[in-house]
């Protein structure tokens, strides 16, 4: 399976793993699981640190990048067909460009979100996972 974490799953994976849904636990461990991740969580992780709203160990450029490299994830650019997707989404889709851009990168590369986020959990037009 392939999958895109987003933001929250990137936190949780790596610092609480056990908020994490059984199933979502379950395909972070398959290995047969090629798990990807956007550089917007990154910008995400950086402002939630920034604003006090999480605590993690020292800079989160440090943090984020031992999770890339203790996880072996794989980032995926943040690229002009993405933006275009993120933002001609099917249907009605909230605002946040976040969250736009997840799906966004979902649906071009195919691949299902890992989410406990109920807005995105929802949306009819996009694979996802918790």
């Amino acid at each position: 399976m392939n999958v895109l974490l987003d933001t929250c799953t990137v936190i949780w994976s790596a610092s609480e793993p056990d908020c994490l849904s059984e199933p979502a636990r379950n395909v972070l461990r398959a290995r047969d699981t090629a798990v990807y991740v956007s550089p917007i969580s990154c910008a995400e992780l950086c402002c939630l640190q920034d604003r006090k709203r999480i605590a993690i160990q020292g800079h989160w450029k440090t943090w984020f990048n031992r999770c890339l490299d203790d996880n072996q994830w794989r980032v995926l650019d943040i690229t002009l067909a993405v933006l275009m997707e993120a933002y001609s989404l099917p249907e009605t889709f909230h605002r946040d460009p976040a969250d736009r851009i997840l799906v966004g990168t979902a649906r071009l590369h195919d691949l299902r979100v890992v989410t406990a986020d109920r807005r995105i959990l929802d949306y009819p037009h996009v694979k996802t996972l918790w």
